[in-house]
C-alpha cells in the first residue's frame, strides 16, 4: 500500500495560509464572547477518536462545577484544533508549544493556559529505525528520510534538536529529509522500506516494538527529560470576558492531570472506557488499554517558561519567527490556575 508523503515547503505554506485567516477571523470572534455580560458555561471543543482528553476526564470527574462540555467534532491535527480556538469555531484548543508560538506570531490574540500532553518514561515518542539499520548515529541520518506526523512541529522539532545536539551543522541537517507519513502507516513504510527512520508513539509503537525487528535510535524523553510538550490555548478576548469560566475549566483540567497521576492504571482505563463508551460516537476502545499517562511534566500542569523557551529558540534559529519577538510569559499565564492554592 502506497504511503502518503509531503514536502516541509507545501506544509510550512499551508500552515502560513491557516495563520493568516486565524489571524483575521480572530477579530469576529464567533464562539469567544458571551454577548450578552454573562459568561459563557458552554465550551465548545474538538475531541480525539477512541481517546479521552483532560477536558472530557475533568467534565466526568465532576470537576468543572457548572462549566459543561459541547463536542463539535474531532481534530486532525494540534494546528488545526488551535486554529479552530483562535477563529472562534470552539473554545479551546491543544497543540504542540511551537505550534502555539506559530500561532501568536501570526498574530492571533491567544494565550496558554495549561499544560495538554508530554513525555515521560510511559508516553514519549521513539525514533525507530530497523534492527539491523547501519544508522547508529546522528550523521548517519544525512541523505535519509524521516517519517513523521506532520512537517514544522513537535516531532520535527525533536528532530532538529537531536541533530544539532550531536554536532551536525545547518547544512548537514539540511540533507535529512523529514516526510509526512500517517502514523497508522508509519511502522509499514520503514519495514517496506520507503523510509529509514519512523516516528512511533502510543498503541502504534507498543505493537511495533512487540512484533520485532526494530530498534530506537532515540526518544524524545532520552533528549529532553520529562517535559510538557503542547499546551491548551484560548483566545485573549475570551479569557478577559469569561475570567471565571476560564479558572474553573483550567482548574478542573489540573485536577484530572493530578487525579491521572494518583489512580491505579487499570481504574484510570476503565474510567477513560467508561467515557468512550457512554458518548455513543461509535468508536473502538481497544487503544485505551495502552494508556499509561499525558505525559505532563508539572503539577497540575502548571507552564514553567522553560517549555516555550526552547521551541522559541528552534523556531528563531530557523528564521521562522523573529529572534526575540517574544518572552516566554508573553505566551501563556498560569493566573487561572487554582490547582494546590488556598
Amino acid at each position: 500500500m502506497p504511503t502518503a508523503l509531503a514536502s516541509t515547503s507545501t506544509s510550512r505554506r499551508q500552515f502560513l495560509t491557516l495563520l493568516g485567516i486565524s489571524a483575521a477571523a480572530v477579530s469576529c470572534g464567533t464562539a469567544n464572547g458571551s454577548g450578552s455580560g454573562s459568561q459563557v458555561k458552554t465550551l465548545k471543543y474538538q475531541g480525539s477518536v477512541g481517546a479521552v482528553t483532560l477536558p472530557e476526564l475533568a467534565a466526568d470527574l465532576g470537576y468543572f462545577e457548572d462549566v459543561t462540555l459541547e463536542w463539535i467534532g474531532n481534530t486532525t491535527s494540534g494546528p488545526q484544533d488551535i486554529q479552530a480556538a483562535a477563529t472562534g469555531q470552539t473554545h479551546f484548543g491543544s497543540a504542540f508549544n511551537g505550534a502555539v508560538i506559530k500561532l501568536a506570531a501570526g498574530k492571533a490574540p491567544i494565550k496558554a493556559v495549561i499544560s495538554s500532553y508530554g513525555s515521560d518514561r510511559h508516553s514519549y515518542a521513539g525514533y525507530f529505525v530497523l534492527e539491523d539499520s547501519p544508522i547508529r548515529s546522528a550523521r548517519d541520518l544525512i541523505g535519509k528520510k524521516v517519517g513523521m506526523n506532520t512537517l514544522g512541529a513537535h516531532y520535527q522539532a525533536l528532530l532538529d534538536t537531536y541533530l544539532s545536539r550531536n554536532g551536525l551543522s545547518k547544512d548537514d541537517a539540511a540533507k535529512v529529509e523529514a516526510l509526512v507519513v500517517p502514523p497508522v502507516n508509519t511502522e509499514q513504510a520503514l519495514r517496506a522500506g520507503q523510509i529509514e527512520v519512523g516516528v512511533l508513539t502510543g498503541i502504534l509503537r507498543d505493537k511495533a516494538v512487540a512484533s520485532g525487528g526494530i530498534r530506537p535510535l532515540f526518544t524524545d524523553v532520552e533528549l529532553l527529560g520529562p517535559f510538557s510538550a503542547g499546551t491548551y490555548i484560548m483566545t485573549e478576548r475570551f479569557i478577559k470576558q469569561n475570567p471565571d469560566t476560564v479558572r474553573t475549566f483550567v482548574t478542573g483540567v489540573a485536577k484530572a492531570i493530578e487525579w491521572s497521576r494518583t489512580t491505579p492504571r487499570e481504574e484510570a482505563v476503565a474510567r477513560m472506557t467508561a467515557i468512550v463508551k457512554k458518548r455513543g460516537r461509535n468508536e473502538d476502545t481497544a487503544a485505551l488499554q495502552y494508556w499509561r499517562s499525558y505525559g505532563i511534566a508539572e503539577t497540575g500542569g502548571r507552564i514553567p517558561d522553560k517549555e516555550f523557551q526552547l521551541w522559541l529558540d528552534w523556531l528563531g534559529g530557523r528564521g521562522e519567527i523573529e529572534k526575540d519577538r517574544f518572552t516566554p510569559s508573553d505566551l501563556y499565564t498560569n493566573e487561572f490556575n487554582g490547582y494546590g492554592k488556598a
